[in-house]
């Protein structure tokens, strides 16, 4: 009984140490489970070969192709989803408009004139887009009165429209609006006013047709129709 039992074990033992030899051999776990070196989502890859991530900051994020955005106004935009940069990059400019939770005024007025199919059909355009804080300015009763009358409205709004892209570095200069008069914008660098009244809070957003100024200011058309901007001369 001794014998087997000295048999017995001498097996286990073998057994155990062929497991181990075998276990040994393999030098490196499976390449299955490795990370491949991806790509970040700057573009590159981490120091450890690994995918990682560097989310950029909303006030100076690239802007559709356009460049970057800038403005103290910026940093309020939606970091992704509707009304995101990358949101509206994608869109026509009235669409995206529309989903800017910064410009739901702006949205109603261009439904309200009619101007959305325009809008968005336009090719190269800048708008420059009235804030809801900006509309707020104007009046409830004075805003409900330019609201109710299509032309007015529909001149006030064509004079935000500039029939052509204009980028930062193009962006100083008097501009023929879509209404058929001139606006003036002064300043460089990320400081910016137009018609000495309304200043450029977040600039530089790109939409699928046009590049869109978010400003502090509704402006006035400077000829006959009369804007509810508090800033009128």
């Amino acid at each position: 009984m001794r014998v087997f039992r000295t048999a017995g074990l001498a097996v286990t033992v073998a057994a155990m140490a062929l497991a181990m030899a075998a276990c040994g051999s393999d030098t490196s776990p499976s390449t299955a489970l490795q990370p491949t070196g991806g790509a970040t989502a700057t573009g590159g890859s981490s120091p450890g070969g690994g995918a990682t991530r560097s989310p950029q900051p909303t006030g100076t994020a690239t802007a559709g192709g356009g460049g970057q955005v800038f403005g103290p106004g910026c940093s309020s935009l939606p970091s992704s989803g509707a009304g995101s940069l990358s949101s509206m990059a994608s869109q026509p400019v009235a669409t995206a408009v529309a989903s800017n939770p910064q410009l739901s005024t702006l949205a109603n007025a261009i439904k309200t004139a009619g101007l959305t199919d325009t809008l968005n059909n336009a090719q190269n355009i800048t708008v420059f887009a009235p804030t809801n804080d900006a509309f707020n300015q104007v009046g409830q009763s004075q805003l409900n009165a330019l609201l109710a009358n299509r032309t007015q409205l529909t001149q006030t709004l064509e004079y935000h429209v500039v029939p052509q892209r204009l980028s930062p570095d193009n962006l100083a200069g008097t501009h023929r609006t879509m209404e058929g008069q001139n606006l003036t914008v002064t300043g460089s660098g990320e400081d910016f006013t137009v018609n000495n009244t309304a200043s450029v809070v977040c600039g530089n957003i790109q939409t699928r047709n046009a590049t869109v100024y978010l400003i502090d200011a509704v402006l006035t058309p400077p000829a006959g129709s009369a804007s509810p901007s508090p800033n009128a001369t």
